[in-house]
C-alpha cells in the first residue's frame, strides 16, 4: 500500500513538473501566457488534450507543441473557454436593458468591450440588445479573445440552427422587443446573423494576461472568464477594465464571480448586485 501511495505521489509530482514546463514552453515559443490561469482547470484540460493527441505524457505533448504549430493551434482550443450561448443568463441582459441602457443613452457615442468573447455569442447578443434600444447606430463593440480560431468563427457570425431555439428562449427572457429571427437568415442548417450587426463589432486578438488597454469604454462585459484566472491575473484584468472604463462606466462579470477579494474592489461600487454589474467610482 505504501509503495502504491509513493508511486501515485511520484506520478503527480512528475505531472506537475511537466505541466509547469509545458506552460513555460508555450509562453516562450508562442507568447501565450497561461501562467496566471487556474492550475486545476488547466490540468483537467491538458489531460483531455493528451488523450486527443494520443500523448502518454505531457512531455510528449510538449514535444509536439514545440515542433508542430498545428498541434498548438488545436491545444489552444482546449486551453481557452469555448462554452457560451447568446443571451446567456437572460436576467443579466434584462438588467443591462432596464438599469444600464438608460444611462448609456446620455452618451453621444458608445464603446463596449466584450473581453473573452469566444465565438461571439455575447457580442452579437449585445448588438441585438442595442439595436432594440435604438443605440446600435452610435455604438462600437470591441470583442476580444486570445484564440484565433474562436475569433474567426465569431467574425463569420454563423451558428448551427440547432442552437437557435435555446438562443431564442434566452433572448425573450432578456426583455426582447423583437424576435431573434429578425436578426439572422437561416439556410442549410445554419443561422447567419445580419451584416448590420457585424458592422458594429470589431473582433480582435487581446490577452488579459499580457496586453494593455486599447480604448475607452462605457461598458466592459467579461463574464465567466475571471473564474479561470488565479488571484494575481484577476487583479491584472480588473485593473485593465478600470483603466478602460470612462468615468462612471459599467462592468459586468459572471454570476459566480466577484470583486469582493480583489485589490480593485474599492474602485467599483455595486450597481445591480444580483447580476454582478458594477459602476466605476469617481475616485477609488
Amino acid at each position: 500500500m505504501d509503495a502504491e501511495i509513493s508511486s501515485g505521489e511520484a506520478g503527480r509530482k512528475e505531472f506537475d513538473l511537466e505541466f509547469r514546463l509545458l506552460i513555460d514552453a508555450i509562453y516562450h515559443r508562442y507568447q501565450y501566457d497561461f501562467r496566471g490561469y487556474s492550475a486545476a482547470s488547466l490540468r483537467r484540460r491538458m489531460k483531455s488534450a493528451m488523450a486527443h493527441f494520443g500523448c502518454r505524457t505531457l512531455s510528449q505533448l510538449q514535444d509536439r507543441v514545440l515542433h508542430e504549430t498545428e498541434v498548438f493551434a488545436g491545444l489552444l482550443d482546449y486551453l481557452t473557454v469555448q462554452v457560451s450561448e447568446m443571451f446567456r443568463d437572460p436576467s443579466y441582459f434584462r438588467a443591462l436593458r432596464e438599469h444600464v441602457v438608460p444611462l448609456l443613452r446620455t452618451y453621444p457615442s458608445l464603446k463596449i468591450w466584450v473581453a473573452g468573447c469566444s465565438a461571439g455569442e455575447e457580442a452579437y447578443s449585445l448588438a441585438i440588445l442595442l439595436r432594440e434600444e435604438g443605440l446600435l447606430a452610435r455604438s462600437l463593440i470591441y470583442a476580444t479573445d486570445i484564440n484565433p480560431h474562436s475569433l474567426a468563427k465569431a467574425e463569420a457570425g454563423v451558428f448551427d440552427i440547432e442552437r437557435i431555439a435555446g438562443f431564442t428562449v434566452n433572448h425573450q427572457g432578456s426583455g426582447a422587443t423583437s424576435s431573434l429571427s429578425d436578426h439572422y437568415t437561416a439556410a442549410y442548417g445554419r443561422a447567419v446573423f445580419d451584416r448590420s450587426l457585424k458592422e458594429r463589432i470589431v473582433f480582435a486578438d487581446h490577452s488579459l494576461a499580457t496586453d494593455s488597454v486599447f480604448a475607452e469604454a462605457q461598458l466592459v462585459s467579461c463574464r465567466n472568464v475571471l473564474i479561470y484566472f488565479n488571484r494575481e491575473l484577476q487583479d491584472r484584468a480588473l485593473r485593465l477594465f478600470h483603466e478602460s472604463l470612462c468615468r462612471h462606466g459599467f462592468l459586468g462579470i459572471g454570476p459566480k464571480e466577484t470583486l469582493r477579494f480583489s485589490s480593485h474592489a474599492d474602485a467599483f461600487e455595486q450597481f445591480v448586485a444580483s447580476e454582478r454589474i458594477y459602476q466605476k467610482r469617481s475616485s477609488p
